[in-house]
């Protein structure tokens, strides 16, 4: 049987890693309203810049812009966006399973896939794997903002017109709420075309300086935008999901002190039973 000091030690453990997993929360609860506004502002523009660029596209020759430019995807590059702490459940553990699969399935399919990190944990975890890692960004959840996502956005742009990759993708958990994270993976460049309906009459539109002018200056500023949000909406995530994990964290301590105080105070009940059994067998044999 476990000994009294040695409960006591155990729930006095516990209830100061409890008091550790209750102002995590609290922290992730407060800062996840304002990464939430963050993520819901970048929608909409991400999605409209995204419209209005395959609009476009559809008017301009794919010659006259690299990044529109479709080649036999040999090289693959995968943005990989994780956390750089931990305690947030499995929100990292996802998109580990998922990129690792993805390197599984299409290993046959392509000549080399590589991945570009952002976050400690990602880094950490596939170094150990020997997959090729080109570029890593670590810190930068402490302070993000967009010209961190355009820093990305320009690596990766070179990377695609210099043809050391023939295509990119975005992989990155999507906030949904603190419970829920979507993981996601979409086709970064080259660019996805979208067929027009057969009932749907384009509009004909004046360009000045062109159409070709503005796709190229539009383009590279989608890739940005993409990261952009992906970036904010993981950080959403990753608040939501520390929260969530962090209060689970906090309701189990409470139930191990609750179970721990119960064996304690049986335990102490009977070691009282028993001294006050010796003593009165003392008196007994006294008389």
């Amino acid at each position: 049987m476990i000994g009294l000091k040695t409960l006591r030690r155990r729930i006095t453990s516990i209830k100061s890693t409890q008091q550790i997993t209750r102002a995590m929360k609290m922290v992730a609860t407060a800062r996840l309203r304002r990464a939430h506004e963050r993520a819901i502002q970048a929608r909409p523009y991400a999605d409209k810049i995204g419209e209005v660029l395959h609009n476009l596209a559809l008017r301009a020759d794919p010659e006259t812009n690299p990044l529109l430019v479709r080649r036999e995807m040999k090289r693959v590059e995968l943005l990989v966006i994780t956390t750089d702490r931990g305690l947030c459940g499995s929100f990292n553990q996802n998109v580990f399973r998922r990129v690792e699969g993805f390197i599984r399935e299409n290993r046959e399919t392509y000549d080399e896939i590589s991945l570009t990190m952002v976050g400690r944990k990602g880094l950490d975890y596939f170094r150990r794997k020997n997959v090729p890692i080109i570029r890593n960004h670590v810190g930068i959840f402490r302070e993000l903002d967009y010209q961190k996502a355009a820093t990305m956005g320009k690596d990766i742009v070179e990377d695609y017109i210099g043809e050391a990759v023939d295509g990119v993708f975005l992989v990155y958990n999507e906030f949904h709420s603190p419970l829920i994270q979507r993981l996601t993976i979409k086709p970064l460049l080259p660019l996805e075309s979208r067929e027009m309906e057969s009932d749907f009459q384009p509009v004909d539109y004046l360009y000045e300086p062109s159409a070709e002018a503005i796709l190229a200056e539009l383009l590279p500023r989608y890739i940005e935008v993409q990261i952009y949000r992906a970036l904010l909406e993981s950080m959403a995530g990753e608040l939501g999901a520390r929260m969530t994990a962090m209060g689970a964290a906090t309701e189990n301590a409470q139930e191990m002190i609750e179970n721990l105080t119960l064996v304690y105070n049986k335990a102490r009940q009977s070691t009282i039973t028993k001294e006050m059994m010796e003593i009165v067998g003392g008196v007994e044999a006294l008389r």
